[in-house]
C-alpha cells in the first residue's frame, strides 16, 4: 500500500510521506476546532460530544449539541469557565487539550485548528486526527517560504494576484469581490450546477488581468463553460470586455456586468460574440443549462 502511494497524486498534491499510526481502541469521540469569528475578529471555539462526523451535519441536524465560546485575542490561555461551559457534561481531562490546541491556534497565526475526533481510551486521551490551516499572510513569519499545499494553477494564480481556489467542477467563475464570486459560487450550486473554482480578480483589474484569469479556468480540463460576473465601479466594463476577447479561450464565455462603460463593454462583446446577460441569475442558469 505505501508503495502505491508514495510518488502518487492526491487532488494534485504529490505524495511525498506516508504517516502510519496505532491502531486505538475508542470509548467515546468528541469534536474540538478553533476558527476565526467573523464578526467579532476573535478565536472561536467549537466542542461538541458528536465527534468524528461532519461538523456541517451536525450544526444542520442537532444544533444544540455543538457548545461554542469566543475567547479574546489577547488572552493567553482559555480562561477556566469557558472550558467548564465548553466541556459541560464532557471528562474534565479534554480541558488543557481545548487550552493546549487554543496555545497553538495563537502561536502558528491558525485560521482553523481543528480534531476531529478527540478521543477517550482506555490509555488516555488522543487526538485520533488534526487539521491546522495557517494564515497564508502569516507563513513566511511560520518559517515556511511558500505555499505546498497550491496546486499548479493556484500557484499560477498566486503570482497574479488572483484569490484563487480550485474545486471539482465544469463551470469557471470570475468575480470581483469575495462576497459577489462566493455568492455566484453558491447559486451554481442551488441550480444544480457544479463550480470549477473561485476566482476573484479584485477591484480595478484591466484587460491583461482579465485576460489572464480567463486564460487560467480555460486550462483546467473539466471545465465546460466560464461565466465572468463582475460589477464595474473602479473596474471598466469595456476593459473587462477587451480582456475576455484577447483571451480567445476554446469554451462558451457567459457574461454579466454593470457598471462603468457597461454599453461599451456590451457593444464590444455582443461584436465578437459572446453572450452578456443583464443578471447574475440569467447568466448562471444559462452556464449550468451549458453543462446538462
Amino acid at each position: 500500500v505505501t508503495d502505491s502511494l508514495l510518488g502518487s497524486s492526491i487532488k494534485g498534491v504529490p505524495v511525498h510521506t506516508v504517516l502510519i499510526e496505532e491502531r486505538i481502541t475508542i470509548e467515546h469521540e468528541y469534536y474540538l476546532s478553533i476558527t476565526i469569528d467573523r464578526s467579532s475578529g476573535s478565536p472561536l471555539i467549537l466542542f461538541t460530544a458528536s465527534g468524528g462526523v461532519d461538523i456541517e451535519e451536525v450544526a444542520r441536524s442537532n444544533p444544540d449539541a455543538i457548545r461554542q465560546a469566543i475567547v479574546h485575542p489577547l488572552l493567553t490561555d482559555v480562561p477556566g469557565y469557558t472550558i467548564r461551559y465548553l466541556l459541560n457534561r464532557a471528562p474534565k481531562e479534554l480541558g488543557p487539550v481545548i487550552n493546549r490546541l487554543y496555545q497553538i491556534f495563537r502561536s502558528r497565526d491558525a485560521l482553523l485548528a481543528e480534531i476531529n475526533p478527540l478521543v477517550t481510551t482506555p490509555a488516555g486521551v488522543f487526538a485520533a486526527d488534526a487539521k491546522l490551516i495557517i494564515d497564508d499572510n502569516a507563513l513566511g513569519r511560520q518559517g515556511f517560504s511558500e505555499n505546498r499545499d497550491l496546486t499548479d494553477r493556484e500557484r499560477k494564480a498566486e503570482e497574479f494576484g488572483f484569490s484563487f481556489v480550485e474545486l471539482d467542477g465544469s463551470i469557471g467563475v470570475i468575480g470581483n469581490g469575495a462576497g459577489l464570486t462566493m455568492a455566484t459560487v453558491d447559486l451554481i450550486t442551488f441550480l444544480g450546477g457544479k463550480p470549477a473554482n473561485f476566482l476573484d480578480v479584485g477591484g480595478g483589474a484591466d484587460r491583461v488581468r482579465v485576460a489572464h484569469a480567463v486564460r487560467l479556468l480555460g486550462s483546467m480540463p473539466g471545465v465546460l463553460v466560464i461565466i465572468v460576473n463582475l460589477l464595474g465601479g473602479i473596474t471598466r466594463c469595456d476593459e473587462v470586455a477587451a480582456g475576455i476577447i484577447e483571451a480567445g479561450v476554446d469554451q462558451q464565455v457567459i457574461v454579466r456586468l454593470a457598471g462603468t462603460n457597461e454599453e461599451e463593454g456590451r457593444t464590444m462583446l455582443n461584436a465578437h460574440g459572446y453572450r452578456m446577460l443583464d443578471t447574475m441569475e440569467e447568466a448562471v442558469a444559462a452556464a449550468v443549462e451549458v453543462t446538462r
